[in-house]
């Protein structure tokens, strides 16, 4: 069989690792090279935009979940010519709140402190993972060990390029490459109105929810994340002779 021609470049969130798609990767090897890209080598959202860029092709289809999907936005902003699709997974296109901002420096001290664990083990467990999924030992040691391997160092620098990223909202209006909108029914983290708001407002955007599913959907449902990402790169499934608005529907 042929390699695919297409590049598909994942950007993981918060805490997370390759990992994270370790599913998606495999199970799209034949539409698409995926790569993972690392965010959080530096600690500002135009560094770390520019960090994946340095390391991309010319061309590349971009996915990025969470505060992936932050970076994908300023990637976006900066070189719109190098996407030709786009899907935003389980993210938030505004401007930190102060809540967000107080919140998220509070974790970053408490890491510098040497309570960086305990923020993992809470913050995972009670914040990320739909309720049936906070029950799945294996699925929870593998998001832990994902925190751990991005570290103390990795954290901060990611919590300080997001809380001072810009309101991509006013933006969202010129995206127009094919856009995946994902997100889980039940993510309290980046809720389900952030992501109709998204599909609304960008042209030739779909929304795909999932149910029983919360914040990181490509762990939790990866089997229906691949394929959503599978009908996105192809062109089939909801993208195929699809309205946009038939294509809200649940998953």
């Amino acid at each position: 069989m042929d390699k695919p021609t297409l590049v598909l470049l994942l950007l993981p969130g918060t805490l997370c690792d390759a990992s994270l798609f370790a599913h998606q990767v495999e199970h799209l090897a034949d539409v698409a090279n995926c790569v993972v890209g690392d965010v959080s080598r530096s600690d500002t959202l135009a560094g770390t935009a520019d960090d994946v860029l340095e390391r991309a092709p010319e061309r590349f289809a971009l996915a990025g979940l969470s505060y992936g999907g932050i970076v994908a936005l300023e990637i976006l902003r900066r070189a719109p010519e190098c996407v030709t699709h786009l899907a935003l997974l389980n993210t938030n296109p505004r401007a930190a709140s102060p809540e967000t901002i107080a919140r998220q420096q509070r974790f970053a001290g408490m890491a510098v402190l040497g309570e960086f664990r305990e923020i993992t083990i809470d913050f995972l467990k009670d914040v990320m993972l739909h309720p049936d999924h906070q029950r799945d030992l294996d699925l929870r040691r593998r998001v832990l060990a994902m925190a751990e391997n991005i570290g103390i160092r990795g954290f901060i620098n990611q919590v300080r390029a997001q809380l001072a990223r810009p309101d991509s909202l006013p933006y969202l209006h010129a995206i127009r490459c094919p856009t995946l909108v994902l997100t889980g029914r039940e993510d309290l983290v980046c809720p389900l109105p952030l992501h109709e708001d998204m599909a609304r407002r960008i042209p030739n955007a779909r929304l795909v929810i999932v149910e029983q599913c919360g914040h990181l959907s490509a762990l939790e449902q990866p089997e229906i994340v691949a394929a959503a990402l599978r009908d996105w790169l192809t062109g089939q499934g909801i993208w195929k002779d699809t309205p946009r608005s038939a294509a809200n529907d649940p998953v």
